[in-house]
């Protein structure tokens, strides 16, 4: 299937958001769908239908699909990506775009398609760590594993209505873009308040302490964890109270 200007468009903002959430994935999908007939990949991303880039990608994926279920090695992968799917979503919408005359010159149309691919793909790549870092304080497993496969099917369905369904894909993409401006703010400042708390925990002890005292006298209280507001100190029995 040929492009134009409407399918060129999603397919550029389309790979670049899904590269920032699974970029081996995305090259998986559309190298197999040029290869299938699915569609016409630009000349400049005709190397994606290689079979030894696919090769590479499916055995980077298969790692990256084991590494996602494990919390603090999901976490440790999605940091190390940061400086990957970033870059790789940039190159992704350029090439996207390669072929298309819009009229502002081959470098212009490159460098902002290069802006506004990075930007997309660093949209969704802190959207997806940012979450993921969140949901790793549970101790349990299954919603770690739950997001994992979430996050592999809305890429797949992304490309999906990308090639056979371009208008769906930007009502889609408007969405996320409304759910990144309310979620990201909310999960970031929930991780700064665990890590805040883990780095404070002598006042987290005081606090809890004040709590669970107050408790037993039938006055119940909200445990604050963040260090902030009153000052706390240990009890004095505490051994690590340096003497006055």
């Amino acid at each position: 299937m040929s492009l134009g200007i409407v399918e060129t468009l999603a397919l550029s903002m389309g790979g670049a958001w899904a590269s920032g959430v699974n970029l081996y994935g995305t090259v998986v999908v559309l190298g197999m769908m040029d290869n299938l007939g699915f569609i016409d990949l630009p000349s400049d991303l005709q190397i994606l239908a290689s079979w030894w880039v696919l090769a590479i990608a499916i055995f980077l994926y298969l790692i990256e699909f084991v590494a996602d279920k494990i919390p603090v090695v999901d976490s440790l992968w999605d940091a190390l990506h940061t400086f990957i799917r970033i870059p790789a979503g940039a190159l992704l919408a350029a090439g996207a775009v390669s072929g298309l005359d819009v009229g502002l010159g081959e470098e212009a149309q490159t460098m902002i398609s290069l802006l506004v691919g990075g930007t997309i793909a660093a949209g969704s790549h802190f959207t997806k760590a940012g979450s993921r870092a969140a949901i790793n304080t549970s101790p349990e497993p299954v919603t770690n594993s739950l997001a994992s496969v979430t996050e592999d099917v809305a890429v797949f369905g992304a490309l999906y209505t990308v090639v056979f369904h371009p208008a769906i894909f930007f009502v889609l993409f408007a969405v996320f873009v409304l759910l990144l401006i309310w979620l990201v703010p909310k999960i970031w400042r929930f991780i700064g308040e665990v890590f805040g708390n883990a780095r404070h925990p002598a006042a987290a002890y005081g606090q809890a302490s004040a709590h669970y005292s107050g408790a037993s006298g039938n006055q119940l209280g909200k445990i604050d964890l963040s260090g902030a507001g009153k000052n706390t100190q240990l009890p004095k029995s505490d051994p690590k109270l340096p003497p006055r």
